[in-house]
């Protein structure tokens, strides 16, 4: 899960298997699978960042714990 954070500042957490797409029209704004929207502040390479780390440490979690798995 990723930390984004709104327009009044107020964060949130979101599951990045569940965003169907980003758009910025200048507003960033993500559209889950269930079909909620949240306006951003960070852009859509932050974002992308933001998954990619996620993803990064789970699989290297993975590979330290096996067992957990």
């Amino acid at each position: 899960m990723i930390i984004l954070t709104k327009l009044n500042g107020k964060e949130i957490m979101l599951n990045e298997d569940h965003i169907e797409n980003v758009v910025s029209s200048p507003d960033t704004v993500v559209n889950m699978s269930n079909g909620n929207s949240y306006i951003v502040q960070e852009s859509i390479a932050d974002i992308m960042g933001k998954i990619v780390g996620f993803q990064r440490a789970c699989h290297v979690r993975m590979r330290e714990n096996p067992r957990e798995s």
